[in-house]
Formats: C-alpha cells, structure tokens, sequence
C-alpha cells in the first residue's frame, strides 16, 4: 500500500485530483492543516530517533529557542 500527499491552496485543483483517484477507483482522505502539521512532525521524529534517551526539560528548551 502506498500514498501521497498532494498540498495545494486552489481549492478547485484539489477538487479536481480527489475526483480524478476516485474514477480510478481510488480511496481519497482529506487532511486538516493540524492533521498534516501533526504527520510532518511525526515524520522528523522518526528521521531524527538516535535511541537515546532525553528529559523533557531538554526537550522544551530546544523548543523555546
């Protein structure tokens, strides 16, 4: 199983693409921007796992900064 992830400000383009994978029989989710933020977000933490174990503390400073 695959997927991408098509983002766009046209409204009407995006319309467009849902319509065009669902007549190629196709499932289509559409994602929220919190719902996409969350994924980019997940998807560095994987990127960026060394296994090693950090504080929380730690954590927020870098955030912070």
């Amino acid at each position: 199983m695959g997927a991408i992830v098509i983002k766009s400000d046209n409204a009407k383009n995006l319309k467009l693409l849902a319509a065009l994978a669902e007549q190629l029989g196709e499932s289509v989710s559409r994602l929220t921007e919190s719902q996409i933020e969350d994924m980019q977000l997940g998807m560095l933490m994987k990127k960026e796992k060394t296994g090693i174990p950090v504080s929380r503390k730690t954590i927020f400073e870098h955030l912070d900064s």
